[in-house]
């Protein structure tokens, strides 16, 4: 089969890692990144022994499938034109600013038979794709993510930032679609939101509630699901699985066990099954329509919480 031609437009801090994991694919050819700073552009297209452009216009034609690692209010202008140009994308999330935008990207990669993949890199933790096909009827879950202070994606608030993964996972699991909302949070270093939690009731009542921080005194990523009388722990950081069930005896307790997981490189694994998406005229696991459902529980949650509504709001 002949190799894909593959690009990464933004080689910054995320896109550089983008263009290495091209570079290692064996059925792909990275045959070039786009970079508004010529000399870091260069300094990268060196090291993985490819070409260097600054404009997006001259690049498209030598590829077949880009990586989109820009601002996010540069992503719908990007995506459109990448798209329009007959070229697969995985645009980073959160997929774009506003729900017009992702509508138009999708209805656009529909009419000209582009894969659209969203980088959502949790669906591919092991810690993640080893619990999901072992639930039966998730009630309860409860994702906690924090980080210490950077000035690094403060473009967006920590919603977008951080939290838009977990809400794309709990839906993911819930097995169902989100009902109504409510949220609480607050700015504190930025003038963006830095610090939040959610509520999020499914129409089949599954609940999940999801903090996240950028301010915290440590890393911490945990996604705790209520299955029945089970209890399921991922730990994204660390990629480890667990399951606690209830112990014999009279008094109630949990006997925990570790979930056996091979830990995996993810963005690796992202850009693999974008590969064979492409390969295979098949759909994404985080399509386009996941990136937008995210997308508008991000905004809804950011909604109540500029607006100070203490009350669940719908989703519509």
């Amino acid at each position: 089969m002949k190799k894909l031609r593959a690009g990464v437009i933004g080689a910054g801090y995320l896109g550089q890692f983008h263009a290495e994991k091209y570079a290692g694919l064996p059925n792909v050819e990275l045959a070039g990144i786009v970079e508004k700073d010529p000399v870091r552009g260069e300094q990268i297209a060196r090291k993985l022994n490819t070409e260097a452009f600054t404009d997006l216009s001259r690049f498209l034609d030598k590829v077949d499938v880009v990586s989109i690692v820009v601002p996010t209010i540069l992503h719908h202008e990007i995506a459109k034109q990448v798209i329009e140009a007959g070229v697969h994308v995985l645009l980073e999330k959160p997929m774009t600013v506003t729900m017009e935008q992702a509508d138009e990207l999708i209805a656009l990669a529909s009419r000209k038979n582009i894969v659209l993949q969203v980088g959502h890199i949790e669906r591919f933790n092991p810690a993640i794709t080893v619990i999901q096909p072992l639930l039966r009827s998730p009630r309860y879950l409860q994702a906690e993510r924090s980080a210490p202070f950077t000035v690094r994606c403060t473009d967006v608030n920590v919603v977008l930032d951080l939290m838009i993964h977990d809400l794309d996972i709990v839906s993911a699991l819930s097995g169902s679609t989100p009902l109504k909302v409510s949220a609480a949070g607050s700015s504190i270093i930025t003038r963006e939101i830095d610090a939040v939690m959610a509520r999020i009731v499914f129409a089949n009542g599954c609940v999940a509630d999801v903090t996240a921080s950028r301010i915290s005194d440590e890393k911490k990523r945990l996604l705790r699901i209520f299955d029945g009388d089970t209890l399921y722990t991922a730990d994204y950081q660390t990629q480890k699985a667990f399951v606690s069930r209830r112990g014999p005896g009279d008094v109630p307790e949990f006997v925990t066990t570790e979930i056996a997981t091979e830990r995996r490189d993810t963005l690796r694994e992202e850009i693999t099954a974008f590969i064979s998406c492409v390969e295979h005229t098949s759909r994404p696991t985080v399509s386009g329509i996941e990136g937008r459902n995210a997308l508008a529980l991000a905004r809804l949650i950011t909604h109540s919480i500029e607006n100070s509504i203490a009350e669940f709001v719908p989703f519509t």
